[in-house]
Parts: structure tokens; sequence; C-alpha cells
């Protein structure tokens, strides 16, 4: 562990190219992320996660997923969970709390199971941003509910539920997505709230939550920061750290996305020099995978015990 280089990686296909496997080797990426692109069938998904831990010779080699339910399922090939979207367990939530305990329990009790079989052992989620009306549908259902209240109790017991089915979880997006009104996977999203109105709503539903990791969200917070998204923004991430009360890892969303408008190279500098653990470059894009690598410095000793308290909940 101690080689290896402070981000997360996508890749390409359904099993590791030549090219792929020499630049693992070379770079030692922290963790690999796989997305619907990399997912067939379930054999297939063994052989590849079984491939990438014996690059690392790590049976517990950080190997991640979004797999919300709802929309947001890589493993789409494999299961539908169209219904499952996280409003529709807000909902049950307030309808009928003793459903909810039984319905969601099971919900993640399936996904992890499932996970585990397949040899990912990250899931990123609790999604802890808040619905809003008139805001991009990006977040829509994949939100809990409009009452950060009711969105941290739900978060608690997400994280909870899979920590005892031995997978880590990734708070997102860190300190709040919800009053985005666009995508930024492909515009940069503004919010206009000064520091009070989000501590009461947006950051509350992220208030000391006991996830090993989580990911921000590539928003600027104009009144705190109107330059730099949260992902590039010491002032966002020292609140994160001192007023929301997050100690563990904080990775950013992915750096390819549209919302940062610097190059690679400086995305990939300017997180780590605003405060972020981990850089997460997704698109399996080799060349902009180099330039990630080559600009991550190597993990350091915070990352290094926060692995090895992620390791201690899957073993």
């Amino acid at each position: 562990m101690i080689n290896r280089k402070s981000f997360i990686t996508g890749i390409k296909g359904k099993k590791l190219t030549n090219q792929e496997i020499f630049f693992l080797r070379k770079h030692k990426p922290w963790g690999i992320i796989l997305f619907t692109r990399n997912l067939d069938n379930i054999n297939q998904i063994k052989k590849l996660t079984s491939d990438i831990k014996k690059i690392f010779k790590d049976k517990n080699y950080p190997i991640i997923i979004d797999q919300e339910g709802g929309r947001v399922n890589r493993l789409s090939k494999l299961i539908s969970l169209d219904n499952f979207t996280s409003e529709y367990f807000g909902n049950v939530y307030v309808k009928n709390k003793k459903e909810f305990d039984i319905s969601y329990k099971f919900f993640i009790d399936k996904i992890s199971h499932l996970l585990k079989n397949l040899g990912i052992n990250i899931n990123t989620l609790p999604v802890l941003d808040l619905r809003y009306k008139g805001s991009s549908n990006i977040i829509g259902d994949r939100s809990f509910s409009r009452n950060p209240e009711i969105v941290s109790k739900i978060g608690d017991l997400c994280i909870k539920y899979f920590k005892t089915n031995s997978i880590g979880t990734i708070i997102k997006h860190i300190p709040g997505h919800g009053l985005a009104k666009v995508d930024s996977h492909h515009f940069t999203p503004v919010v206009n709230k000064d520091l009070e109105y989000l501590k009461k709503n947006d950051f509350r539903s992220f208030n000391l939550k006991k996830s090993i990791f989580a990911m921000t969200g590539h928003v600027i917070f104009k009144k705190i920061d109107p330059i730099n998204t949260v992902t590039h923004s010491k002032k966002l991430i020292k609140i994160i750290r001192n007023q929301i009360g997050f100690k563990n890892l904080i990775i950013s969303d992915d750096i390819s996305m549209k919302s940062l408008k610097l190059s690679i190279e400086d995305n990939t500098k300017r997180l780590f020099e605003a405060g972020c653990n981990l850089a997460l470059h997704c698109n399996g894009n080799l060349k902009e995978m180099t330039i990630v690598a080559k600009n991550s410095p190597k993990v350091n000793s915070f990352i290094i015990k926060k692995t090895s308290e992620f390791y201690k909940i899957l073993s």
C-alpha cells in the first residue's frame, strides 16, 4: 500500500489491456472504479476484479462502483433496480417506518451480497444531497428527501448496513449538490445561498457521517468561494473538515467532468492543493490517466491509516 499513488482510475473495457496492466503496475493507483462499459456478466466481472487484485497482490484492493438503485445502476445487465430509487425509500420512510426498516435493509443486503460475489468492495452512496424543485435533474430521485433530517437519518442507516455487510461507502456530493441548477457533468453549477442557510439545510445532511469516504461536488458556492468549485476550494474543504466534521478520506468527483474548466493536469494538482486526499478520473482514456498519475502524490500516512480502517471493515 505504501507505494501507491493518491488517485482512482477507470479502465476502458471488459478486460485489462496490456497497456492498462503496464500502467497499473507502473503508477499503482489507490483504487479502480468500474462502469457499465466494464461489466457484462458474473463470470467476466469476477475475472476482471480478480485480475486487478492479482496485479496489486492484494485481496482487499479498493474496487469501486456507482450502484445506487434507480437509474444509477451499473449492473443493469445483471439486475433491474429501476423502482428502487432513493426517493422511493425516502417516501417509505415517511409513510411506514417499520416497512422501511425491513425493505431498506433487505435492499442493501442484496446489493452487498452481489457486490461481494463480484469482488467489488466500495459503493458510492448514500447520496446525501437534498431534493429541490427546479434544480437540475442530475440529483432528482437520487435524493431521499427535501428534509435534511430524513436524508441524514437514512444516510446513517445506509452507511451502517453496508459496513455490516463488509462494503465501504462514499457519501456524496459533499457538502451538497441539491441546489445545482445545471448538471456538473456538462456545466459548472453556481449556488447563491449564504453559509447560514447552507448549514441549516444542504450541509446539515452530511454532518458527522461515519463513512470512511466522501466525494466532493463540482459546485461553486458563490458566497463562500466565488471562483472555485468545492473540489478546488481550500475554504470549502476547511468547512467540510471543521464545520461538517468529516474527518476521513475526501475523494474528488470525476475530474474529467466539464464543470472543471482547467486542464487535466491542473485539475489534478489543484484538488490536492485544496485538501482533497484522492483524485478520481473515470473515462479510461490512457493519455489522461497518465497525466493524473504523474500529478498525484504517493499516498501519505493519513491515507494509509484510513485505508487500513477500511480494510478492517472487509475482514
